[in-house]
């Protein structure tokens, strides 16, 4: 899974044809520890493509994403998205394995 740390790294894993998960996460917050821990079990058992931002680290980034998508910043939050478009999201502790496979074979 790759980290994002720049809206150019950003821009272009958005821009990919197909379906991704884009996972926000605060390195700080121990829900969002529990999320990323589903999120992680999740990828891990799939093949699917999957990036990561750092809020606090790459808050610009972040704050580029809640623009870019007009959906409000939260963290947790992940986002599946289809040829660049915000297909599905959900925050907190809405974010499980189970959730998040769901989504994709929706």
């Amino acid at each position: 899974m790759k980290q994002l740390t720049s809206i150019e790294e950003m821009n272009e894993f958005v821009k990919q044809s197909g379906t991704h998960f884009l996972f926000k996460h605060s390195t700080t917050c121990p829900i969002s520890a529990k999320a990323y821990d589903e999120f992680q079990a999740f990828v891990s058992d799939s093949d699917t493509s999957a990036s990561v931002v750092y809020v606090i680290e790459h808050r610009i980034v972040s704050n580029q994403i809640a623009d870019d998508f007009d959906i409000k910043h939260e963290s947790p939050q992940v986002f599946l998205l289809e040829d660049g478009h915000v297909k599905w999201h959900t925050s907190h502790w809405k974010i499980t394995k189970n959730a998040l496979g769901e989504a994709f074979s929706s």
